[in-house]
């Protein structure tokens, strides 16, 4: 058991300040947004928030992602006001900045891409992965985009057609962007069949693809599907995107999760973790293929803002200098032990999968699931579902969550199972 408590409840879940809220949001707020959390945030440090009634949770969501250096770092909060204090905005293609280029000669010092690469920044993890077809048509010459089930790329309309999830992301929405092909993932021969019964692979510019599946319920790739993913794409003269959208920037246990594999993409999609959550997202890729579209022919009034990298440049600092990437391989080593331990006590845990930090229970179904996340949030902890039928609860945990915090928190979940189950 933990030493000492983080997790602190002084008042009902929900407390009484946050239904207030609550209610004015749900009589102000387009309904589709909805909310997964009846708690209203207050203010948040490392891997723990409060909300406005004093309530203390470990965030196991990490804003869905967004805060592997976790909520609030000293770091990136100096660096994002002193660079708001300098400038805030000039659009980079009207009139550039230096942040621009160390932003990204940092990352491509990273990416695992071989050879000359460059990078262009955007706002969202959808607009990067628009961008990255964009790049892969241009340098093609083609129109055709092969995508997998269970995959989340986004929700602008080019995007969407790639998500694999119906509810609620694309349901009564359509129609959608034409010339995306959607085939089962981990599955070589699959690919191989859509190039006879549903488009020629001289037609496709880009095969698109997470290296561990996000909201699918976190699914890693296997090694013979990246290795023939890339076998195809050479084959072919097709582009490789990898989306490290959500599996970037340390959470697997490796800075992308494609070094797990020892393959070289085209391109790299990267948002999310990339700057403490302030709006960000990249490409990174082969030179030749970023410069591929004609001059303008990929911008936006607020691509790479300039407060947002200065945050993402303090994000780098800290990965290095508190070596999240190895923290994040230990951390992912106790939570799998434990998730195993879970697995032999309860027959309705599934599977327990995933790759370094980033790890998920599968459930027999979804009811148990947010049965589940229901019992965790009134024990102080804060778990997202996953999957497509959304019976899998995943880990978006801040990497710098101490270990009495991490074993406070994995006691709440299993409480919360006990409860449930």
């Amino acid at each position: 058991m933990a030493t000492t408590r983080t997790i602190e409840l002084k008042t009902e879940v929900p407390g009484p300040r946050s239904r207030e809220i609550l209610e004015r949001l749900q009589t102000s707020v387009a309904a589709p947004l909805s909310i997964t959390f009846p708690i209203a945030a207050a203010e948040a440090r490392g891997a723990t928030l409060t909300d406005v009634d004093g309530n203390t949770f470990v965030d196991f969501a990490g804003g869905v992602g967004c805060l592997n250096v976790g909520h609030s770092h000293p770091h990136v909060v100096q660096a994002a006001q002193e660079q708001l204090d300098r400038f805030s905005h000039t659009d980079f293609t009207v009139v550039p900045y230096e942040l621009y280029a160390t932003l990204s000669e940092r990352l491509l010092a990273l990416a695992p891409l071989g050879g000359p690469a460059k990078a262009a920044f955007f706002n969202a993890g959808t607009e990067a992965v628009e961008n990255a077809v964009k790049f892969a048509r241009a340098y093609t010459g083609r129109s055709a985009v092969i995508g997998f089930e269970g995959a989340f790329h986004g929700r602008t309309y080019l995007s969407l057609a790639l998500t694999s999830k119906t509810r609620p992301y694309k349901e009564g929405l359509g129609p959608f962007a034409p010339e995306v092909y959607r085939v089962p993932f981990n599955d070589i021969p699959a690919i191989r069949r859509a190039f006879q019964t549903l488009v020629a692979a001289e037609d496709v510019a880009a095969i698109v693809f997470e290296p561990v599946q996000g909201e699918g319920g976190f699914i890693p790739a296997t090694q013979e599907f990246v290795e023939g993913v890339r076998a195809i794409c050479d084959e072919h003269g097709i582009v490789m995107v990898c989306d490290e959208v959500q599996s970037g920037f340390a959470r697997t246990g490796r800075f992308f999760a494609i070094e797990h594999f020892g393959v070289t993409p085209d391109l790299i999609t990267v948002a999310k973790s990339i700057a403490m959550g302030i709006p960000l997202s990249g490409v990174l890729g082969k030179a030749a293929i970023m410069d591929a579209p004609q001059e303008g022919g990929v911008g936006g009034t607020y691509v790479g803002n300039p407060v947002a990298q200065a945050a993402a440049l303090a994000v780098l600092d800290v990965i290095e200098e508190e070596g999240l990437v190895e923290r994040s391989a230990a951390i992912g080593e106790t939570i799998r032990s434990r998730m195993l331990v879970w697995q032999g006590r309860w027959p309705a845990i599934r599977e327990v999968r995933g790759l370094g930090s980033m790890l998920a229970i599968e459930l027999t179904d979804a009811e148990i699931a947010s049965a589940v996340v229901a019992a965790a949030l009134q024990r102080g902890l804060l778990l997202l579902k996953a999957g497509v039928t959304g019976n899998a609860i995943r880990v978006l945990v801040p990497l710098v969550i101490g270990d009495a915090e991490l074993d406070e928190a994995l006691d709440a979940w299993e409480q919360a199972l006990e409860s449930a189950l």
